[in-house]
């Protein structure tokens, strides 16, 4: 059984007026001699009566002489070419006759009721006639041979009857589905983040239950685009009053290390380091609310991709060897993205950062750039046509891997939520806030990416980021 919901209904219906179709044809078919006699005789009874009085009147008047004279002027006005027998069973005219005449005028004299033959080639119709002597006659007609276009077979009626038929289910299902079809389309644009994704304006004047159902849909999508506006305002608008108190606190700081003695200044510069980290994530924090919001214009441009997350590994690497750990760039290909570099190289520093916090002592992390560009890949929703550097738009991903406890199962997918953790004690000991992937998630949907999390094998977490990118030649990493 076929999973579309548009071929169910389209057979379904296309069986039952395929039935009907054949059904019909074959009662046809069964009744046609019936029907095909009735047809025949009724129009032509009246005609052939008065033909048939007058013709045995003109023979017992005029003999065969007047008889031939009557039949040729009927003939041409009818078309029918008529027959007179007698009661002894003799043409009167002595003509050639048709080969089931005399049977037939034998059985109209036997019953004196009217016979109709419909043979192959002209159908016979035979009436009995009295005179006003009490003469016993039968008029014998054969008729013209019916038509033999293609065009009246009854095979090609029923083929017509099922072209029809097959249109009326094909629009019928069409219509039944078409809502359903848009609503899907629209289910999918909101959940790639398109909040703005309606059904109702597609569906035109319908009022049906499917209508219904898509304002249903409307309704909860915008209740969505709500909850999620209010929260990113939200979010912006603390971040934003944070930076007050921050701006005071730097003033403090300043004056504080003036006023005190040398014993002071490396507390003085942990804080002013730290309020100088807060600073620049409440910074980061109000770009990408605004970039989410559509209030500002992301403003992007074409660069190598290899010489960024080079720069990201070997600042990561130069924070790792504090920690006894190490960051180190495997092979990497050639790619252009179209985007925002800053705003990428604080996602991918923040997925490697996160990287060497969770990794075990003495173990590095390792980063790939790989192209992704295969049938089947995630990022393939994602691309257009267009072309990117005069080339084909493709894939690249960019592979971060450490060697620390990994995550849960259940946790994969929410790693990516603002201000979640994993563990919340290894999270504060590590200094982070449940910020730094979810900022990452964000900038690489805005530049029309992925980005996804798995275990691996052997222990650790692997961490995916998807781009659309022109690739250009692959190369190992210095």
């Amino acid at each position: 059984m076929p999973r579309s919901l548009f071929l169910k209904i389209f057979l379904w219906f296309g069986l039952v007026m395929l039935t009907v179709i054949f059904g019909t044809f074959l009662v046809g078919e069964l009744m046609r001699p019936e029907r095909s006699e009735q047809r025949t005789r009724r129009p032509l009874d009246p005609i052939l009566n008065i033909y048939g009085k007058d013709a045995a009147e003109e023979y017992e008047r005029g003999g065969q002489t007047s008889l031939n004279n009557y039949l040729d002027s009927a003939q041409r006005q009818s078309n029918l070419r008529l027959f007179i027998f007698d009661n002894q069973m003799r043409e009167l005219l002595g003509r050639r006759i048709p080969a089931d005449a005399p049977d037939v005028a034998r059985k109209v004299l036997e019953t004196r009721l009217p016979e109709f033959v419909n043979r192959s080639g002209s159908p016979l119709l035979a009436r009995p006639v009295r005179t006003d002597s009490s003469a016993q006659y039968v008029l014998v007609a054969e008729l013209p041979p019916p038509p033999q276009s293609w065009m009246f077979h009854p095979v090609v009626h029923m083929l017509a009857v099922g072209l029809m038929g097959g249109l009326f289910c094909y629009g019928l299902a069409r219509y039944l589905t078409s809502p359903v079809t848009k609503l899907r389309a629209a289910t999918r644009e909101l959940a790639r983040g398109n909040l703005s994704a309606r059904v109702v304006p597609a569906l035109g004047g319908r009022r049906d239950e499917l209508a219904s159902l898509a304002a249903d849909f409307d309704e909860m999508a915008e209740k969505i685009q709500l909850l999620l506006d209010s929260q990113r305002r939200l979010l912006g608008d603390i971040s934003h009053e944070l930076r007050s108190p921050l701006a005071r606190l730097n003033v403090a700081l300043e004056l504080a290390r003036q006023r005190s003695g040398e014993t002071a200044q490396s507390a003085l510069e942990r804080i002013q380091r730290e309020a100088e980290t807060l600073n620049e994530m409440i910074g980061q924090l109000l770009a990408l609310t605004r970039l989410e919001s559509g209030a500002e214009e992301i403003s992007k441009t074409e660069f190598e991709l290899a010489p960024l997350v080079g720069e990201v590994v070997t600042d990561a690497d130069f924070e790792a060897q504090a920690r006894n750990r190490s960051v180190k760039l495997g092979n990497a290909t050639g790619a252009i993205v179209l985007g925002v570099p800053n705003l990428l190289r604080r996602a991918i520093e923040n997925v490697v950062r996160n990287a060497v916090h969770h990794t075990a002592e003495g173990t590095q992390v390792e980063i790939e750039l790989v192209d992704s560009s295969v049938s089947g890949s995630p990022i393939a929703p994602l691309r257009s046509a267009a072309k990117l550097n005069g080339a084909d738009l493709q894939a690249v991903s960019i592979v971060v891997r450490d060697h620390g406890p990994g995550v849960p199962a259940e946790a994969l997918a929410e790693i990516f939520r603002p201000f979640y953790r994993v563990d919340e004690a290894r999270d504060r000991e590590a200094g982070g806030v449940g910020l730094g992937l979810a900022i990452a998630e964000r900038a690489v949907r805005l530049h029309g990416g992925i980005i996804a999390a798995s275990n691996a094998s052997d222990g650790g977490l692997i961490v995916r980021i998807t781009l659309p990118a022109s690739l250009t030649e692959k190369r190992a990493a210095d």
